[in-house]
């Protein structure tokens, strides 16, 4: 089998099981900044950080043994616009809330049934692929060159190396000051500790993270022919799943794609499996008004912030990227801002 066979295979079935544990775990970022915000528990933001803490354990390790390269993917670039990252999270975050969910959830949701999260999929890919080349592309690329700035250092290994320690030092320092401090946090949760369910999905989604480094970092670093190093991310391929889905002449698929793809299948084969599939619809105009305004915002935003609450809050921050860091704090902030405060989404009377 070729490399890049093999690459779109093992994305095919990392979406596989990211859609069935998404399904079962309800593991999403918004859901998890709801639940400690409006509702009071705190359990889905500690699966977060569990994934998040796993994910970077296993995806530096990898980079420290000289398995993959990080340095290669969008996240470690020397260059990257402040305002632009920010930006787009803030956008990203508050379209979030308006669709009641991220695009992978959304992914999640419409393989149980859900066919409002099948217009923020067509309209998120839409939005996004407009962004990336389309007619809004030309003032996304304006705005980054006009305030893009050129870094030493890009990274939080790269920082501490600067003040002294060695590269392999520095890294395993970032590491395992991240890794602990967000393990704590999610162990010193006591409803956490006693939800197995929870911290297994923790650890299965930030190992998926690992798998996807690994996956296009090793087995596809064909010298022939590469293919990109990536990793979980689901602004851009949604976008491209839809242009193959409408195009595929001439286009070839790729891990991102394959991943939507079982993303997907996973979620509806558990869904079918477990009696979870039924049918959801819109409750008024207005709601789908407000679900597809959302879904243009995290389309629009996920570009600009070069990835979204999966593709920065979990791909992009396992590298310990600066960008990384920039961007989720938009999407915590747009997030925060649509679930409390002057800007809070209200409840839809019939929603």
């Amino acid at each position: 089998m070729e490399s890049t066979q093999l690459v779109i295979l093992a994305g095919l079935v990392i979406g596989l099981v990211y859609g069935a544990v998404g399904l079962l775990s309800g593991f999403c970022l918004m859901s998890s900044m709801r639940g400690i915000l409006a509702k009071g528990d705190g359990r889905l933001v500690r699966t977060y950080a569990l994934a998040i803490a796993v994910a970077i354990a296993a995806s530096q390790f990898l980079a420290g043994n000289g398995s993959v390269d990080l340095g290669k993917s969008i996240y470690l670039q020397q260059s990257f616009s402040v305002p632009v990252l920010f930006l787009g999270g803030l956008l990203f975050g508050y379209g979030m809330v308006l669709s009641n969910g991220c695009g992978s959830r959304a992914l999640v949701l419409l393989g149980r049934g859900n066919l409002r999260s099948f217009v923020v999929v067509i309209v998120l890919a839409i939005a996004a692929q407009m962004t990336l080349k389309g007619l809004i592309a030309p003032a996304r690329i304006a705005l980054v060159q006009a305030s893009q700035t050129t870094v030493i250092a890009n990274s939080l290994p790269s920082l501490l190396a600067s003040l002294g320690p060695s590269e392999v030092v520095s890294r395993a320092l970032a590491a395992v000051v991240a890794v602990v401090a967000l393990v704590l946090f999610a162990f010193a949760h006591p409803a956490f500790r006693r939800s197995p369910g929870q911290i297994a999905a923790g650890v299965i989604v930030g190992l998926l993270v690992a798998a996807g480094w690994f996956v296009t970092g090793y087995l596809g670093a064909d010298e022939f022919n590469p293919v990109p190093v990536t990793s979980l991310t689901f602004i851009a391929p949604i976008a491209d799943a839809l242009q193959y889905a409408m195009l595929s002449t001439g286009l070839t698929l790729n891990f991102g794609i394959a991943t939507v793809v079982g993303v997907l299948a996973g979620s509806l084969v558990t869904a079918l499996a477990t009696g979870r599939f039924h049918l959801e619809g819109y409750s008024s105009p207005r709601h789908m008004l407000r679900s597809a305004s959302g879904a243009a915002l995290m389309g629009i935003g996920g570009v600009m912030a070069f990835g979204c609450s999966i593709g920065q809050g979990l791909t992009g921050v396992s590298t310990l990227a600066v960008g990384s860091f920039i961007a989720v704090a938009g999407i915590l902030l747009g997030t925060t801002a649509g679930l409390r405060g002057a800007l809070r989404v209200q409840p839809l009377a019939m929603a």
